[in-house]
């Protein structure tokens, strides 16, 4: 089951991973970040999601796509460059991309998770500042049907195994995660784990590089009250789901910055699944399950905790004692 929408998955993530990658080494440059110019994220975002959606429309055509972006911006006058930088990374992989079918590919992702009980969710380019530091980020594609995440695909093009770098990691639900690299010459999907430490003060936490996505204070005080001491692995991006899933730290603690947020349902459903299959466990701060049937947020769910399972418990009692809730 969902073999046909995992093979046509992997195609788009690995697609667009290669116009990601093709985008760093042609725009991005030293004093991106200096000169906080986020063009090259902007035309990776675009081509990324084009290049998903018509992916999926080809051989889905009846599917909805909820996604980060659509094309107005590219479409208002001034952005002409950018426009035709987004269209010509796409002709890198999609022979008949041109302005219009470009536009309309983006648009595609517009859905807001209500109109019908199956639908793909997608964020093109996670993790945008990972992306101009030449760091980690992730093409984060998920299917959902009647609330359920039944599928999900992280292309991680910076992220290491062994020698390799770039990774692709996928699941479904009910059938294990598993790894596989960027290349279409190394196509052998391996089965990934979580780590099963013993006792939770030996574990590791996987935290954002951006202060802004989590509190790192709060973060601090957990981890003295669960006695860590293991400096934190810092990436941004739903690569850190990867690298639970593959085993290489514990925990990951998406908390509230300020009331009323209501995170993504593209930050977390790809990735959500991959470490579940992979024997992790998911929840928000108070332990309830993510709840993906409120459209594009997860609105009745607060913050997010993401560990190997055997020590969520104690993850979320410290959790709540520091947060006071």
């Amino acid at each position: 089951m969902y073999k046909a929408e995992l093979e046509i998955a992997i195609e788009a993530v690995r697609n667009a991973a290669i116009v990601c990658q093709a985008v760093q080494r042609n725009l991005v440059s030293g004093d991106t970040l200096e000169k906080k110019d986020k063009s090259p994220v902007t035309v990776a975002d675009f081509a990324s999601q084009a290049i998903v959606c018509k992916t999926l429309m080809t051989q889905f055509p009846d599917d909805l796509l909820v996604g980060e972006e659509d094309a107005k911006e590219l479409r208002e006058e001034g952005q002409e460059i950018l426009c035709d930088a987004v269209v010509k990374h796409v002709g890198q992989v999609i022979a008949d991309a041109n302005k219009e079918n470009t536009l309309s590919w983006i648009d595609r992702g517009g859905a807001t998770g209500l109109e019908a009980s199956r639908y793909w969710t997608l964020d093109p380019i996670d993790g945008t500042k990972g992306f101009l530091r030449g760091e980690q980020y992730a093409i984060a594609l998920a299917l959902i049907e009647n609330g359920e995440v039944v599928l999900g695909v992280l292309g991680c093009p910076n992220l290491v195994h062994g020698e390799t770098e770039g990774v692709i990691v996928t699941a479904i639900k009910g059938k294990g995660a598993k790894r596989m690299t960027l290349e279409l010459e190394s196509d052998v999907a391996e089965d990934i784990w979580v780590h099963q430490i013993g006792d939770v003060s030996d574990a590791r936490f996987c935290e954002s590089v951006e202060s802004g996505h989590s509190s790192h204070d709060h973060a601090g005080q957990i981890a003295g009250r669960l006695r860590i001491t293991n400096p934190s692995v810092r990436m941004d991006s739903q690569a850190k789901y990867a690298t639970i899933a593959q085993g290489k730290a514990e925990i990951y603690l998406r908390l509230p910055t300020r009331a009323g947020y209501e995170e993504k349902i593209w930050d977390h459903a790809a990735g959500m699944l991959v470490l579940e299959e992979a024997g992790g466990i998911v929840t928000d701060v108070y332990g309830k399950k993510l709840d993906y049937t409120h459209g594009s947020t997860l609105k009745e769910n607060t913050g997010v905790i993401a560990s190997n399972a055997k020590i969520h418990d104690e993850v979320i009692a410290a959790v709540k004692a520091v947060l006071g809730i």
